[in-house]
């Protein structure tokens, strides 16, 4: 890839959001133990830079401050199978759309009525293809059709973890327990909410102790790895996910005490709901510079590709200057980037 100058660019441009990062910085696997990570602290007010480790986030966090977590459990999303031609295929389910119609992303050609076979006598028939890529089939056991949450344990039997394509590798029984928060409670996500990937059970407790705390859950879908190609961000049709906030986290949300968010799924939910005064169905904000957040104080994330959504999201934090600034400053001290790298505070 060819190295590109960080300069101050226009913020609506998509080319703004292009980084090099050299590819021995890419993490293919976790921090041992996760809490071990390397946590980049900035602090807006001054501008100022911290470099600590992640287990040390409690002595940064301001004492008043309430603490918002994506509590969505990975589920075994990609399977591997054969179409009734014997060819092979990989479907990625991405997010049901009813109680039987699921959204996927299939490798292999199909249309619609193809058959394909999978272990434990799983099948799924393609009922429609759609112009993005996406397709919709419907999942039955042996001629049994199956309801998603149906489906649900069969996925652990026969799905693999839906580890992100810029990891490069097959899973494994690590991914299993390692692609999954501490906290992971309601089954759905296909991506894992990779900033809660740092916590472990006492560091989780100990900041749960310290700060008043609530659960949203998001089930992150396919298409938040999906690169903005248009050249104006705001051209890009965002991706919706399903949501739900908890009683607990609306009266936080409602509150008066600072916001930190967990994740960007976490931020994405709370600002949903700020402006639209709904507590469950389907998310599709985009947050970026010229559409910041309204609710949120604080930021927990990792660091992400270039020309997502992501990238954006943590611009509409800190302007598109200061997010180049910082991610630089990360490359240089040999952060660990993307789903199991290392994380960065905003405060």
């Amino acid at each position: 890839m060819k190295k590109r100058r960080l300069t101050k660019q226009d913020p609506l441009l998509t080319s703004s959001y292009e980084y090099h990062l050299p590819d021995g910085l890419i993490a293919t696997h976790p921090a041992h133990p996760r809490d071990h990570a390397k946590l980049l602290v900035y602090n807006r007010s001054d501008q100022s830079i911290t470099h600590t480790r992640f287990d040390r986030l409690n002595d940064f966090l301001p004492s008043e401050c309430a603490i918002i977590f994506n509590d969505t459990k990975v589920i075994k999303a990609r399977l591997y199978g054969k179409k009734e031609s014997g060819g092979a295929v990989e479907l990625l389910i991405n997010r049901p759309l009813n109680a039987h119609t699921i959204n996927v992303y299939i490798k292999g050609r199909v249309k619609c009525g193809t058959v394909l076979s999978f272990d434990s006598n799983v099948k799924a028939i393609v009922t429609a293809l759609h112009e993005d890529g996406s397709r919709e089939v419907t999942f039955f056991l042996s001629d049994t059709l199956l309801r998603f949450e149906e489906l649900l344990p069969l996925l652990d039997k026969i799905g693999h973890i839906p580890l992100p394509p810029y990891l490069g590798r097959e899973d494994n029984s690590e991914d299993e327990s390692e692609y999954q928060s501490v906290f992971a409670a309601h089954e759905g996500a296909v991506a894992a909410p990779t900033a809660s990937l740092h916590f472990t059970d006492e560091l989780f407790t100990q900041l749960c102790e310290h700060h008043s705390h609530a659960f949203v859950t998001l089930h992150v879908g396919s298409g938040t790895f999906k690169p903005v190609e248009c050249t104006t961000i705001t051209d890009h049709p965002m991706h919706s996910e399903y949501f739900e906030i908890s009683e607990k986290s609306l009266d936080l949300i409602q509150g008066s005490a600072p916001l930190l968010c967990v994740g960007t799924t976490s931020t994405r939910t709370v600002e949903y709901h700020v402006r639209t005064d709904e507590s469950q169905g389907q998310a599709n904000l985009f947050l970026h510079p010229h559409n910041p957040p309204l609710r949120v104080d604080h930021l927990l994330t990792n660091f992400h590709l270039p020309r997502s959504t992501l990238l954006m999201l943590v611009s509409s934090f800190m302007g598109l200057e200061e997010t180049h600034r910082l991610y630089q400053e990360a490359i240089n001290e040999k952060y660990r980037f993307f789903s199991y790298g290392d994380a960065m505070l905003i405060l």
